[in-house]
């Protein structure tokens, strides 16, 4: 059954951004979680989209107990690819089920309460120990702020997309 939207949970702003950019190159409708739950049959395929939150992908549980997830997009603070296997580990996701990562940015504008608070940790715990290429450039866009949403981060899921929708 082809999918039917691209549902996201979006706390800053670049999860929508992409699900946005998405839509776009899909012809998909992007949706808020709560939207499609009020709008959406249980069970409808989806794509479903999220920020990248302590090894997993905000709100994917919520979204899989209403829809049939077909992919998993998550975003991030930095170049995630590596941690796919990881990421796909600590949600169990099933094997069939597609993960891609997308590098997002920090609005700290927009981010607040107990997500202010993190990021202020983890600013402090990356600060104070030898830090990996990666883990160097996180930290530089934490603290300079602004956003890494880019059209060619999507490459690959726009590759899968394409090919689960090509009818033979």
């Amino acid at each position: 059954m082809p999918m039917k939207a691209i549902v996201y949970t979006s706390n800053t702003g670049f999860t929508a951004q992409y699900a946005r950019i998405l839509s776009e190159k899909t012809g998909l409708p992007a949706m808020t979680l709560e939207d499609a739950r009020n709008n959406l049959p249980k069970g409808t395929p989806i794509v479903y989209m999220g920020w990248l939150f302590v090894g997993s992908v905000k709100d994917y549980r919520r979204a899989a107990k209403h829809f049939t997830v077909k992919a998993v997009c998550g975003v991030g603070l930095c170049d995630t690819g590596s941690l796919l296997p990881e990421l796909r580990k600590s949600m169990k996701l099933p094997d069939a089920v597609p993960v891609f990562t997308f590098q997002s940015g920090m609005n700290h504008d927009k981010l607040t309460g107990i997500y202010q608070h993190m990021i202020q940790v983890l600013v402090k715990v990356l600060s104070q120990k030898k830090r990996t290429e990666d883990e160097d450039k996180m930290l530089a866009l934490i603290k300079a702020g602004g956003s890494h949403v880019s059209e060619s981060y999507t490459e690959y899921f726009m590759n899968w997309y394409k090919n689960e929708n090509t009818t033979v």
